[in-house]
């Protein structure tokens, strides 16, 4: 028989010092997830079967630039999706805080939003479709949110609802209630199994032969298991569209899924890319 609980594993947030100078596993997650990631792109531009005619839409040279627009943007974006999305009164009376990231609190929302501006800028620069740009990253992205979601696990952070699963957990600093995982359940829907959807979809179906068509079940997908995920996740209270088992993360989930299911009709409306 399962235990009623499951004590959370000992782990230090510190995989190793370098000089004295602390590693710790959330970055070497975020740096897995981009050096994952830009390897991946990398592999998408120069695989000729994939594009119309045999030829990608930019050199795969330039995907640094592009990994380097778009870290920035998910970095401006994310924090400044969470000072007006979850704490605008807090910072509003403290802004100096605002650029002090060491202290914590991203939005995915906003970092999605800044991604998407870097994705536009460069395309500009390079004379690509942004959709097609669009598309690229969106393969990618579900890397860096499988590696990040199981950052949040070791640092014991974003701890999910009170429960009585077999498998519900004791976090430190959560109380003595054993709750849902949650972050092993956003790693492996946001993370893997969107991953193996967009794979699919390029590898087997030709998806980049439509633009917007990867992007939009990205932006979508992501939306639907953010709301999934979110019935099992412990909600910010204090955020006015809390409510029972709506929270705020559904609600900004919400346009996503709308605009994804969006791209994919309109890629799908358009003819095959010869």
């Amino acid at each position: 028989m399962l235990p009623l609980t499951l004590n959370f594993p000992a782990l230090d947030p510190i995989a190793f010092q370098i000089l004295g100078v602390p590693v710790r596993w959330y970055g070497l997650a975020y740096a897995a997830g981009l050096l994952l990631g830009w390897t991946y792109v990398r592999r998408l531009l120069t695989t000729s079967r994939l594009w119309p005619s045999g030829k990608a839409p930019f050199d795969a040279d330039k995907a640094d630039e592009l990994m380097l627009l778009m870290t920035f943007g998910v970095v401006v974006g994310g924090r400044l999706g969470y000072v007006l999305f979850y704490k605008p009164a807090e910072y509003l009376a403290a802004p100096w805080e605002i650029p002090q990231l060491w202290h914590g609190g991203m939005s995915f929302h906003g970092g999605f939003l800044g991604s998407v501006a870097a994705i536009v800028y460069f395309a500009r620069r390079q004379g690509a479709n942004p959709l097609t740009v669009f598309d690229l990253a969106a393969a990618a992205t579900p890397i860096g949110l499988f590696f990040g979601r199981l950052a949040n696990f070791i640092n014991a952070e974003l701890w999910g609802r009170p429960s009585n699963v077999s498998w519900a957990m004791v976090f430190p600093g959560a109380g003595g209630s054993p709750r849902h995982p949650s972050q092993l359940y956003e790693s492996a829907t946001e993370g893997a199994l969107l991953f193996a959807l967009c794979y699919w979809l390029i590898h087997k179906r030709d998806a980049l032969r439509r633009p917007g068509l990867v992007a939009g079940v990205f932006t979508a997908g992501y939306g639907i298991a953010r709301s999934f995920c979110e019935l099992f996740r412990e909600p910010d209270y204090q955020h006015w569209a809390t409510s029972g088992l709506f929270t705020a993360g559904i609600l900004y989930s919400l346009p996503m899924i709308a605009a994804g299911i969006y791209l994919v009709n309109y890629a799908r409306t358009k003819p095959d890319v010869a």
